[in-house]
């Protein structure tokens, strides 16, 4: 049995997107309850030199979109990178959320041997389609999304595994 490019990338992303949207709910709740003000939750860093709350979800955002925007060969939608508050945060997912949404799976299948080139700070990486998506592009985008689930937890927001994956 194969797996469609477009059935490991799009319908993943989304999936993990509204668990995410989900996880700034809960983490909304949290600060209500608790009174503290949301702007110290969504600029936390784990650690110093790491990218603050907000940015790990827009990068994850970010990836996502990209990813299938590469692959569909379509123009990647720009966002501002202007979210602060939970609702901006929610807002961004929504709308990459429904930007992945309207790529087809005909426009991403067979993207396997497509040749990608990503811009990295001063230096181009070339990849293949599927070493794009597999090696690069769903890794990273976990990257970030595991690092907001973090972030949260070590604020004390009440998440556990099943938020992150979205099981009951």
């Amino acid at each position: 049995m194969t797996i469609s490019m477009y059935e490991a990338s799009a319908p993943r992303f989304v999936n993990i997107l509204n668990n995410l949207a989900v996880l700034l709910d809960k983490a909304q709740a949290h600060c209500e309850a608790r009174k503290i003000d949301p702007l110290v939750l969504t600029s936390y860093r784990l650690y110093p030199d790491m990218l603050p709350f907000t940015r790990q979800i827009t990068i994850a955002c970010d990836n996502a979109k990209g990813a299938v925007a590469r692959l569909a060969g379509v123009e990647i939608p720009k966002h501002e990178d202007t979210e602060k508050t939970f609702e901006e945060l929610k807002a961004r997912i929504a709308k990459t959320v429904a930007f992945i949404q309207t790529i087809r799976p005909a426009q991403v299948d067979g993207s396997e041997e497509k040749d990608i080139v990503l811009k990295l700070r001063a230096r181009e990486v070339p990849y293949k389609g599927m070493q794009y998506l597999l090696g690069f592009a769903i890794p990273n985008f976990y990257f970030h999304v595991v690092t907001a689930y973090a972030i949260l937890r070590h604020n004390g927001v009440e998440l556990g595994k099943s938020d992150y994956i979205g099981t009951p």
